[in-house]
C-alpha cells in the first residue's frame, strides 16, 4: 500500500510549470531557450507598489493579520469592484488570498462533495480541472473551438448542466486562448444560468485589464444581476500590476461562502503575506497609468506573433481579444517527420521537438483540453518573442 494519499492519483502536476522548469535546466546548462511557457509579465513592479511595501516593512507591520485580509486591503477591493464593475459588497463579502489560485482552491474546497460536477469550457486554465478532482468533484470539460473564438456557446453549457452541476468555471479573458467575452456573450450565458439556479458562477477575472482593441471588459455578476448571489468574482493584482511574486488573490461573494473559505484558509495557510497586502492596497487605490502604457506594449507584441506564427508552415494562429497569450493551432504539423527522424504524432511531440531542436518553450495545447494546439506566453522581452517565432518558422519549415 502506497504512503501517499489516494487523492494524488486524481491529479497531474501543472504542465506550465513543467516546461518553465525544464527550460531553465536546459538553460543552466549552457543551451541558448527562449521560455515563453511563464503567465508572467516582464514588466517589473511599479515603483509606488514597491514603496508601500518598504513602508509596511519600516512601519512593523510585519505581524499576523486577520486570515482573510486586513481592513485596508478589503476596503481598496471593495472600491475597486464599485469603481470598475458596478459590484457593491461589504467586508464579510470579501476575501483575500495567497494568490487567484488560492482563493479559487479554497472555494472548491469550501463547497464540493463527492459527485458534485464542475463546467470548464476547454481550453482551459491547467488548474481548474486538477483542482475540482482534488476537492472530490468531477470536472466536466466543454470543448469550445477556434470557429466559436475559444468560447462557451449558450447551448453547450445547457447541454452540459445536469442535476449534479455545481460550478461554471469561466475565465475572461481566457488563459491559455486569451479569448474574452463580449457583454452580449456573457448575457446569453447568464440567461441560460437564470434557469438553473442550482448552478453557481465562479469568475476568474485575473487578466481584466489586459484587454485590446477598444473591447470593454465586462464580468457576469455584472451582467446579470439576478446572478450576484450565486456569483464568486475572483481577481488579483498578479498580472496587471505585474505582481505575480507577491501572490495576493481576492474575490467577492456571499457572504456564507466566504466565510466558509476563510474556514478553509485559517487552517491552511492562514493570513497572506502582510508586506504584500499593503503592496496591494497601494496597487489598486494607486495611480493606473502604467497599465494601458504596457497594454500597448502587449498589444504591438501580440501583433507581432500572430503575424510571424501565421508566416509559419502548417500553423494557424487566431488574434486574442486579451490577456497575453495565443493559442494557435499546429494540425498542419500532425504527421510530418523532423531532421532527427521524429514523426510529430501530436502536439506534446511538437513541443518536445521545438524546444530540443531550436530552443523555443512552449506548452502544448493537449494540456489545456483541446489539441493539436500550444499556448505561447508573449509576456517576454520583444527582441526574443521575434527570435523565437522565426526559429518556429525554422523549425516547421524543416518538417517532411
Amino acid at each position: 500500500m502506497s504512503f501517499l494519499a489516494a487523492a494524488l492519483d486524481r491529479v497531474k502536476p501543472s504542465a506550465t510549470i513543467a516546461v518553465t522548469d525544464k527550460a531553465r535546466v536546459l538553460k543552466a546548462a549552457g543551451r541558448n531557450v527562449i521560455g515563453l511557457g511563464a503567465g508572467e509579465p516582464d514588466f517589473d513592479t511599479p515603483d509606488n507598489i514597491k514603496q508601500a511595501a518598504i513602508k509596511a516593512i519600516q512601519d512593523g507591520k510585519t505581524k499576523y493579520t486577520a486570515v482573510d485580509g486586513i481592513p485596508e486591503l478589503k476596503e481598496a477591493i471593495i472600491g475597486k469592484f464599485q469603481r470598475e464593475n458596478g459590484l457593491t459588497y461589504k467586508p464579510n463579502q470579501v476575501i483575500v488570498g495567497v494568490g487567484g489560485k488560492q482563493v479559487l482552491y479554497n472555494a472548491l474546497m469550501a463547497t464540493i462533495n463527492p459527485g458534485d460536477q464542475v463546467i470548464i469550457p476547454a481550453p482551459y486554465w491547467v488548474s481548474y480541472p486538477e483542482m475540482v478532482a482534488l476537492a472530490g468533484g468531477e470536472p466536466v470539460p466543454v470543448v469550445c473551438t477556434a470557429a466559436h473564438g475559444f468560447k462557451l456557446q449558450p447551448e453547450a453549457l445547457e447541454k452540459a448542466i445536469t442535476p449534479k452541476t455545481k460550478w461554471l468555471i469561466l475565465c475572461s479573458p481566457s488563459n491559455p486562448t486569451g479569448a474574452a467575452y463580449t457583454k452580449a456573450e456573457l448575457k446569453a450565458l447568464t440567461e441560460v444560468l437564470v434557469k438553473h439556479p442550482h448552478v453557481w458562477i465562479m469568475t476568474d477575472d485575473m487578466y481584466e485589464h489586459l484587454v485590446y482593441d477598444d473591447f470593454v471588459f465586462t464580468t457576469p455578476a455584472q451582467v446579470e444581476p439576478s446572478l450576484y448571489d450565486r456569483t464568486l468574482t475572483v481577481n488579483g493584482v498578479s498580472k496587471a500590476y505585474c505582481m505575480t511574486g507577491w501572490r495576493i488573490g481576492y474575490a467577492g461573494g456571499p457572504a456564507h461562502l466566504i466565510k466558509a473559505m476563510a474556514t478553509i484558509q485559517s487552517q491552511s495557510t492562514s493570513n497572506p503575506c502582510s508586506i504584500a497586502q499593503w503592496a496591494a492596497v497601494e496597487a489598486l487605490n494607486g495611480p493606473q497609468d502604467f497599465i494601458p502604457a504596457n497594454n500597448k506594449v502587449f498589444k504591438e507584441r501580440r501583433d507581432l506573433v500572430v503575424s510571424m506564427l501565421n508566416q509559419a508552415s502548417g500553423i494557424e494562429c487566431p488574434r486574442p481579444e486579451g490577456a497575453f497569450y495565443v493559442y494557435p493551432s499546429c494540425v498542419g504539423t500532425i504527421g510530418k517527420t523532423a531532421p532527427s527522424g521524429k514523426v510529430i504524432d501530436n502536439d506534446e511531440a511538437f513541443v518536445t521537438e521545438l524546444l530540443e531542436t531550436e530552443g523555443v518553450a512552449v506548452v502544448h495545447g493537449s494540456a489545456f483540453g483541446l489539441g493539436p494546439a500550444f499556448r505561447i506566453s508573449y509576456a517576454t522581452k520583444t527582441s526574443d518573442l521575434e527570435d523565437a517565432c522565426k526559429r518556429i518558422q525554422r523549425f516547421c519549415g524543416n518538417l517532411r
